[in-house]
């Protein structure tokens, strides 16, 4: 079996849309796999994504304790998409 050609990294910030969001991903023919949002740097680069989706989440981004988008990510030179608490935390 060969890889997948198209992998799509989620890192999930507690949404209750999270599989919802994986399984309309795959639906599109992509494969990808979902992680928490704080997945190490190291692992973000073996996982080398094509894109990455942030996950929606019950926190506010403008709290001083919330959950921020890693350096991991945004470095990772995968365009990114956020949905909800992603977009805001971007």
């Amino acid at each position: 079996m060969r890889p997948p050609s198209e992998k799509i990294l989620i890192l999930d910030f507690g949404s209750q849309y999270t599989q919802l969001i994986a399984r309309t991903t795959r639906e599109l023919g992509a494969y990808c796999e979902i992680h928490p949002h704080d997945l190490a740097e190291d692992a973000v680069r073996d996982f080398s994504p094509c894109g990455i989706i942030l996950s929606g989440g019950p926190e506010s981004a403008l709290a001083e304790d919330a959950p921020r988008v890693s350096d991991a990510a945004l470095n990772s030179g995968a365009p990114i998409l956020g949905v909800c608490y992603g977009m805001q935390a971007l």
